[in-house]
């Protein structure tokens, strides 16, 4: 974590760092303590944004229109702090109202983004921001400039800041698309060891008990690092990275199997910077090495089951393979996409584990997949894309006269609405504006529904070899939900727990590469599969309050394994009861194939108050078009 950050105040064009892991584990402190490290720096005296004078190329428009007549200070980087409940406007700056009433003229008021220029942007708990919310400020760190287009206001101005993002993975995960845009990812755990546990004691109570003593204890050390980081910057410049270097980044990235070129670049900024930081000209392989443990551990698809790690064999073995290749050129054998697929078996049992090819993806009915109504503050029009919300944290796209008092004022057509009556009008202010002259904003925002597969994985299914057909369903779903901006995540159940194969996306390659390597077999948590689904949908709507959460069960409903110490069926029945009251509309589709039926899946879906389909009765197509149908 330390290394991550220090690297990102040496090169902040690295993309900042994504720092996860449990709560209690200094992740917050280690991002403000930043800032103690890092050199005093000129700025323009009395520029909102604190431009640099030694770099014209990167002044605002007040600062140019200066001709380099400006006073310069020096001052110390400090940490801006983005709280969660942020708006848009807060983020990204807005209209000053007041000046505007006062002057009649249309004057910028600043944001979070203004005054994290050449400053660091911290972000506690990321993963709980709206999407829209972590994009603008992804799309600032990358180009070092904020634009805003909006109520009558065309306005840029440098926006160049380290930016750090903590989380804690148990409330939640980015989405892999968010998730690629950090530069860097750390996952840091509690320490174990009792001994430096107690160490950590010690110095927090002399902390605690004297700040400043403790502060002066360590400043020798923090003053010696500065002066690292500082010839670091310096050297950044001169540092050269070989061809070979080159093609072993690019292997690495390749075995990894990551979307994409940004890891490939983030790697040569990485390794740049680590040779920098170790005052040298050239990267070597041992940068290489470090910069792929930091760049490649978030894009990296997980596997069902499983949780990956970064694997440095696999790194080694890339680096090897790279060497060939440069040495001895030769063709590479190709497979054939049969070869790379999952073969089916025909006779799998309760007792073993198989997998199952994916069914090929058909166009689906474009109906929406439930008619337009009112949920909360908001109301879902059309195709899903936007829809208009009654909150204020949507993109302002017109305005409208009011039916209520409101204080969510639309201050352009407000005046707009009153220019043509100034002159009959008596008062001081530059604009006389009366109660009919108010506009209100109308909002929009992107909007869509969270559609949770809970899939029955279990050997009984793999019996019945349903899962072909399943695959091939929620592939083509995922299709329209990527049309539709909706978002489709996969829970399957087997053995004694449930994982979450996928999470909420809409990336169809991704679902593509999760559901190819999904493994069948063994007993049925049914229980655990529920709570796992609800778990999910009830995080996603902790993140987005606006989407509309659907749970599909697909399972035969012959739960075999208990959460706790009651009958298996029994605790399915209370997770589902717990499902139907929470609201959240969902369907079950029936798997049983046999003469004897118990009709199982039938009384859970009694009990999740859902709609209740037999597979049986049902073709690949016309699975999704079912589910598409679900209202409650």
């Amino acid at each position: 974590m330390k290394k991550a950050l220090l690297l990102n105040a040496i090169n902040p064009r690295i993309g900042g760092i994504l720092i996860a892991g449990e709560k209690g584990t200094a992740k917050s402190t280690a991002a403000r303590a930043l800032a103690h490290l890092l050199p005093e720096q000129n700025v323009v005296d009395g520029c909102i944004f604190g431009c640099d004078p030694d770099h014209t190329g990167d002044l605002c428009d007040d600062c140019l229109k200066k001709n380099g007549t400006y006073v310069t200070k020096k001052v110390q980087m400090h940490v801006v702090e983005l709280p969660i409940s942020a708006t848009e406007d807060k983020v990204v700056g807005s209209l000053d109202i007041e000046y505007a009433l006062k002057k009649g003229e249309r004057k910028f008021e600043p944001g979070v983004l203004a005054k994290a220029n050449r400053n660091i942007l911290y972000v506690d708990e990321v993963n709980l921001l709206n999407d829209h919310i972590v994009d603008v400020l992804l799309d600032a760190a990358a180009m070092g400039v904020n634009i805003i287009e909006r109520e009558g206001i065309s306005y840029k101005h440098p926006s160049s800041f380290i930016l750090i993002g903590t989380m804690n993975p148990e409330e939640g995960d980015l989405r892999p698309q968010l998730l690629d845009r950090f530069g860097l990812c750390v996952s840091i755990e509690g320490i174990s060891d009792p001994e430096i546990r107690v160490e950590v004691i010690r110095r927090r109570r002399m902390y605690d008990l004297n700040p400043h003593e403790f502060i002066a204890r360590f400043s020798e050390e923090e003053d010696a690092l500065k002066a690292r980081i500082i010839k670091a910057q310096e050297l950044l410049e001169k540092v050269c990275i070989s061809d070979e270097m080159l093609h072993i980044i690019a292997q690495i990235c390749l075995d990894m199997a990551v979307d994409g070129h940004r890891a490939d670049i983030i790697m040569v900024k990485t390794a740049k910077t680590i040779a920098a930081f170790h005052e040298r000209t050239d990267v070597n392989e041992e940068d290489v090495r470090e910069a792929a443990v930091l760049v490649l551990s978030h894009r990296m698809h997980n596997q069902p089951f499983s949780d990956q790690q970064m694997d440095q064999n696999k790194i080694e073995e890339s680096i090897q393979k790279s060497r060939q290749q440069q040495q001895q050129p030769q063709e590479q054998e190709e497979q054939t996409e049969q070869d790379q697929k999952p073969q089916e078996n025909t006779t799998p049992d309760g007792s073993t584990t198989t997998q199952f090819a994916e069914g090929s993806p058909f166009k689906m009915n474009q109906k929406p997949l439930s008619a337009p109504r009112r949920i909360d503050s908001f109301k879902r029009d059309g195709s899903g894309r936007r829809s208009v919300t009654e909150s204020r944290d949507g993109k302002y796209v017109r305005s409208r006269i009011p039916d209520r008092l409101t204080a969510d004022i639309a201050l352009d057509a407000t005046i707009r609405a009153a220019a043509p009556h100034q002159k009959g009008r008596v008062g001081d202010l530059a604009v006389k504006i009366e109660a009919s002259d108010l506009r209100e904003k109308v909002r929009e925002r992107k909007m869509g529904n969270t559609v949770l597969f809970v899939v029955d994985a279990s050997g009984s299914m793999g019996a019945q070899q349903r899962m072909t057909a399943v695959k091939g369903a929620i592939l083509s779903l995922l299709i329209d939900a990527y049309q539709k901006r909706d978002r489709v995540g996969l829970v399957v159940f087997r053995g004694n727990s449930a994982e979450v194969l996928l999470p909420p996306t809409s990336s169809v390659e991704l679902a593509r590469k999760c559901m190819q390597t999904l493994p069948v077999g063994g007993k049925t948590p049914l229980a655990s599969g529920l709570s796992k689904g609800f778990e999910v949908l009830q995080r996603e709507k902790m993140i987005n309050a606006y989407t509309i959460p659907r749970l599909i069960l697909i399972s035969d409903g012959k739960a075999n394994v208990s959460m706790g110490s009651g009958a298996p069926l029994d605790d399915a029945d209370e997770v589902a009861s717990l499902i139907k009251e929470s609201g959240i509309s969902s369907v079950v589709i029936d798997t049983e194939q046999s003469y004897i039926t118990f009709g199982l899946a039938h009384k859970i879906s009694d009990g999740m108050g859902a709609k209740y389909l037999k597979l049986e009765e049902l073709q690949a197509d016309t699975i999704a078009e079912a589910v598409k149908g679900i209202n409650r």
